[in-house]
């Protein structure tokens, strides 16, 4: 197992710092530093000031040497003006260019600081991640509980009609889109004018104008079902279908399996059959698939989160993207990619656990 974690870790930082890299070069492209530069200094900018403010700031010279200076490997950046005065990437919070330390990137945790929200990056993040942290943990314990009793009672009779309505109910809801599916809840549970809330608000049965919130942004301070429901249902739809789908396909071929048919030969009942000997080999392959979505819902709230105007992680990677935060969007990449191989790693490492054969090998 040692080897195996040693080289899977090898295998993650050489992809963490690949796809940082990556991500590093398209933000920092000419024109992404021209708009930076106009944006921070004046729109009014010549030309000639435009490209001294970059040098005077630290984004000019080789990209690699910038990328090591934002990784934290290579020295940090020092410029001094015409009066004497000395600037740099690691002189800052009142220290002097004698004071201050050589190496002040990410792996110092320095983050830099972000130009949209005016503090930094590392406080950003952490706020905004543990916001979206809260909306993936109430997504999963809908989604995953309910995915795998759609898949395992679809999968157990396989053509029945039970099977034919659950597939039925999985194939609508991955067929849906987030931003589908949201604006139907919005319109049928959130609004005052359609849906069942006018209903229910004149039959004295809701105090409010609608049953549920149209938007999540009070959740960020307090969460309740009222405000917190439509975006976890939002999400979670998509996800069950696709679950439940994998969950049927696996529990389909376990089923078929000759010690199964051995089992209840013997005289086995159905449901020790089902909880003893196929359940835990039908679930080895959505295993897999539900750790797989813990990236999908770091990335794929984006949507949701802007629908309904809950500031998460999401909501930041765009106010990241669209008002050209570079540091605060090169922070977003980051903690996404770390997400991605931590996730895939604990995937691994669980499937090898599932299954005895490759455990064995």
């Amino acid at each position: 197992m040692l080897p195996f974690l040693l080289r899977r870790v090898g295998v993650m930082v050489l992809t963490a710092l690949t796809l940082s890299f990556v991500v590093f070069c398209l933000t920092n492209l000419a024109p992404n530093l021209e708009k930076l530069a106009r944006t921070e200094g004046s729109v009014r900018m010549s030309d000639e000031a435009v490209l001294s403010w970059i040098e005077n700031n630290g984004h000019g010279g080789p990209m690699v040497m910038r990328y090591g200076q934002w990784l934290g490997v290579v020295p940090g950046w020092t410029r001094t003006d015409a009066q004497g005065v000395t600037r740099g990437r690691c002189i800052q919070g009142g220290l002097t260019a004698e004071t201050a330390p050589r190496y002040c990137g990410i792996l110092q945790g320095d983050w830099g600081t972000s130009t949209v929200f005016r503090e930094p990056v590392i406080k950003t993040i952490k706020d905004k991640l543990g916001a979206t942290g809260w909306l993936m943990l109430w997504v999963m314990l809908v989604m995953v509980p309910v995915s795998l009793i759609i898949g395992v009672l679809s999968g157990m009779r396989e053509g029945s009609r039970t099977d034919r309505v659950l597939s039925t109910f999985a194939i609508a809801t991955t067929a849906t889109p987030e931003y589908v599916s949201g604006v139907i809840l919005v319109v049928v549970f959130a609004s005052a004018t359609t849906g069942i809330s006018p209903i229910l608000a004149e039959w004295g049965w809701i105090s409010g104008r609608t049953l549920f919130l149209g938007t999540a942004t009070s959740a960020i301070d307090q969460i309740t079902f009222w405000n917190f429901a439509l975006p976890v249902m939002t999400i979670a739809l998509y996800g069950i279908g696709y679950i439940a789908r994998m969950t049927r396909a696996s529990m389909t071929e376990v089923m078929t399996q000759q010690y199964i048919r051995t089992a209840r030969l013997k005289g086995v009942a159905f449901h020790q059959v089902i909880l003893k000997h196929a359940l835990r080999n039908a679930l080895i392959a959505p295993f897999t698939v539900i750790m797989l979505q813990f990236p999908w819902l770091l990335n794929g709230v984006v949507i949701v989160e802007t629908l309904f105007n809950y500031k998460g992680f999401g909501w930041t990677l765009v106010q990241a993207a669209g008002n050209n935060d570079i540091q605060l969007l090169l922070a977003c990449s980051v903690v996404a990619v770390f997400v991605v191989l931590l996730t895939q790693l604990i995937s691994d490492i669980g499937y090898v656990f599932l299954n005895p054969r490759i455990r064995l090998s």
